[in-house]
């Protein structure tokens, strides 16, 4: 059955033309100086809003170890 009232192309997109995705935002962080996206925590250094919200070098440490752990039970 054929749709009798279709909207055209043309129609279709004007309607889509609000679909576009916008270029994220970027904040510099106050403590390292690297750009971080707003109200979120800088990854490079795990600090926001002025304080030290997690230990990256931490989780790094322990991150490695359980990789370690991981391949010494391979063997």
């Amino acid at each position: 059955m054929v749709n009798r009232m279709r909207a055209t192309r043309s129609h279709r997109d004007n309607r889509r033309s609000h679909h576009a995705l916008d270029e994220a935002r970027l904040s510099k962080c106050q403590n390292c100086g690297t750009p971080h996206r707003s109200h979120a925590i800088c990854m490079s250094c795990g600090w926001y809003n002025g304080r030290k919200v997690i230990d990256l070098a931490a989780e790094a440490a322990a991150k490695s170890a359980k990789a370690a752990k991981k391949a010494e039970a391979k063997k």
